[in-house]
């Protein structure tokens, strides 16, 4: 489906920080965690039906709040991983936060039928997180809400 065409607008990214103060530690990565071949970052895209029932309700404000919740007991993912002698990596828990985008697209999640799971369409919706090449001294973790038009 060459011909769809549609605008992505994005809010800047901003980091979501755990709600409550959580350690601050050291945690080596466990030898297979640590593979030199392992360390890039995996986009995952899903995507979700509106719920008639949350209309009112801003999705991105729900997640972010849920995020920065969650991410109190899941503290090490707010995170940074670092480089430690000899190349063994460690993640610092630092409590920085996570990397959170909020965006629209004018395109209904009906218009792109059968090209979901394989959307040609990724680099329109993914954000391009700058300086993020390697997995070291960035967040390991970038959540995106977008508003995909409903029909």
């Amino acid at each position: 489906m060459a011909s769809l065409h549609f605008k992505v607008t994005r809010k800047p990214a901003v980091l979501v920080a755990p709600s409550l103060p959580t350690p601050k530690e050291f945690l080596y990565l466990s030898n297979i965690d640590d593979q030199p071949t392992l360390r890039f970052h995996c986009p995952v895209v899903q995507f979700y039906r509106f719920d008639p029932s949350k209309k009112g309700e801003d999705p991105a404000r729900v997640i972010r709040e849920g995020l920065a919740n969650v991410l109190v007991i899941y503290y090490p993912f707010a995170g940074r991983v670092r480089e430690a002698p000899a190349g063994k990596l460690v993640l610092e828990s630092t409590g920085e936060g996570v990397l959170f985008v909020e965006a629209d697209a004018d395109v209904a999640l009906e218009e792109l039928g059968d090209l979901l799971p394989s959307f040609p369409c990724w680099k329109d919706l993914l954000y391009d997180v700058p300086d993020t090449l390697t997995i070291t001294n960035s967040p390991l973790l970038l959540i995106q809400v977008r508003s995909i038009c409903m029909l």
